[in-house]
């Protein structure tokens, strides 16, 4: 599956845009989507686009002779290994993370475990009991974890369903009839993002300028993000010195722990005292030229189109290899 290498020498086209979805995150998907074909045109990339809009099934025949599979699309089917999958069985090489690092990441219980066990400090947390009636769970995890708590779930992005809880009577409320949640200790603090670009090639690892959000909640919510008019942001963070040091250090870590390739976007909370706590990453975060990994990028002195080619090359990289 070769092609013509495009005038940036650093890829081979034609490459499959495959964005969309069918997950809550199909909206971003996309806007990154939309982004980054334009950047791979700059870049003198042919491009095929693909919508993975209803599933997987259609995507067989639109990848034929194809050179990369570019993943501009997040959430369920897209960024938990399922994709990764299938276009390892098909033989075609994609951007971002491999299968076991992308389900291991979704999976914000099992990634703050491996995460944690790495040395990184995390936020005490749960799974929110299915079979339990919602007011003596909301008992329970009260008189285990304390007040408040944020309630989310357990493998959703963009803080998609995220609550916070100040009584048992408003955790009971927030995880009444749903599935698969978990609950966790709400520390109050500064909501920062972490992006690391790595060459497994070169064997370098490279942390973006951390990227501080800052909202009148003081959550970084679902809706705080798609409202951008209510959010502030501010790149590098408002934070001392030292604390910048620890943040970068152990989004590495967190990349490392969990097999990230190529790219991901670390989440953190920052308290007024303490270390930073990791709450969870993103390994294939947003794409839009206003989106936060993009933002962190420019400040750290990477065009738009840089940060799309280092992703771009970083689909040479047999995942299976590292597994």
């Amino acid at each position: 599956m070769t092609a013509p290498a495009s005038r940036s020498g650093e890829a081979l086209s034609p490459v499959a845009v495959i964005t969309g979805g069918w997950s809550q995150e199909r909206d971003r998907s996309l806007l990154s989507g939309e982004e980054v074909i334009k950047a791979l045109a700059y870049l003198g990339v042919g491009v095929r686009v693909i919508d993975l809009r209803d599933d997987h099934k259609t995507l067989v025949g639109h990848l034929h002779g194809v050179s990369v599979a570019f993943l501009a699309i997040a959430g369920r089917g897209a960024e938990d290994g399922r994709l990764q999958g299938l276009l390892e069985t098909l033989g075609v090489p994609y951007t971002g993370s491999g299968v076991r690092a992308s389900a291991l990441g979704m999976h914000k219980i099992v990634a703050k475990t491996i995460v944690g066990a790495a040395g990184v400090p995390v936020p005490d947390g749960c799974a929110v009991e299915r079979e339990a009636k919602a007011g003596a769970e909301a008992s329970r995890l009260a008189a285990r974890l304390g007040l408040p708590l944020i309630v989310k779930p357990v493998s959703e992005g963009g803080s998609i369903g995220l609550r916070v809880a100040q009584t048992v009577d408003e955790l009971a409320g927030a995880i009444l009839g749903a599935d698969d949640l978990m609950a966790e200790v709400f520390h109050r603090g500064r909501s920062v993002s972490v992006g690391v670009l790595a060459d497994e090639t070169a064997g370098t690892m490279q942390v973006l300028p951390p990227l501080e959000a800052e909202t009148p909640a003081g959550v970084y919510s679902y809706e705080a993000k798609r409202s951008r008019a209510d959010c502030s942001y501010f790149c590098p963070a408002r934070v001392p010195s030292d604390t910048l040091t620890s943040l970068a250090l152990h989004a590495v870590t967190a990349h490392r722990a969990l097999g990230c390739h190529s790219y991901s976007r670390h989440d953190f909370i920052v308290p007024s005292s303490g270390d930073p706590l990791w709450l969870e990453v993103n390994t294939l975060p947003g794409l839009t030229r206003g989106g936060n990994l993009a933002r962190m990028a420019a400040v750290g002195g990477m065009a738009y189109e840089d940060l799309i080619a280092h992703i771009l090359r970083g689909a040479v990289t047999d995942r299976r290899a590292l597994a």
